[in-house]
């Protein structure tokens, strides 16, 4: 049983002021390498940062840009950890479902064609869970850096997808 992290979104949908961005940025860290959800859902925090709407959309994509890419490099360095560990891969190619095959069969694939940019773009569809994408590409890549870059530039492209997304239906509606 996985524990009820209910109580993180619910603060996320809640946080006001200039300390709700400190929750934004520790849920989105989190959400990037340990916690089951979208990460879509800090654009409901009603920050009320004295900003207009588009300056308060703009923060909390940056803090979340920031806070997934710091917790995918978290996710990063585990899998760099995991991919030495040679019983770790052993148990899970020999679970019920082959993760680890599956897992590297796509990323091998969306790496070969667009690399570090095919991560980016695999992070940027809204509500799809990246924590697979981030943990499969950490488990195949080597560099930090353009690792970081690509889970930042797809966690921001995400959020701006999904408000153009939204604002697109609701203009229709």
């Amino acid at each position: 049983m996985l524990p009820d992290f209910g109580w993180l979104s619910a603060a996320v949908e809640t946080a006001t002021g200039w300390p709700g961005l400190g929750i934004i940025f520790v849920y989105s860290f989190l959400i990037a390498f340990a916690l089951p959800g979208v990460s879509e859902i800090v654009l409901l925090a009603p920050l009320n940062l004295g900003l207009s709407e588009t300056g308060r959309l703009a923060v909390i994509t940056l803090v979340t840009g920031v806070g997934k890419a710091a917790g995918s490099v978290f996710a990063f360095h585990i899998g760099q950890e995991v991919k030495e560990a040679g019983p770790v891969i052993r148990f899970l190619r020999r679970s019920r479902f082959d993760v680890i095959e599956w897992s590297e069969r796509r990323t091998v694939d969306i790496a070969q064609k667009w690399g570090y940019a095919g991560l980016a773009v695999a992070l940027s569809i809204p509500f799809f869970p990246d924590t697979l994408s981030i943990y499969a590409f950490a488990v195949l890549e080597e560099d930090y850096a353009k690792f970081a870059a690509a889970t930042f530039v797809g966690s921001v492209g995400r959020l701006v997808v999904t408000v153009v997304g939204v604002g697109t239906v609701l203009s229709i509606v």
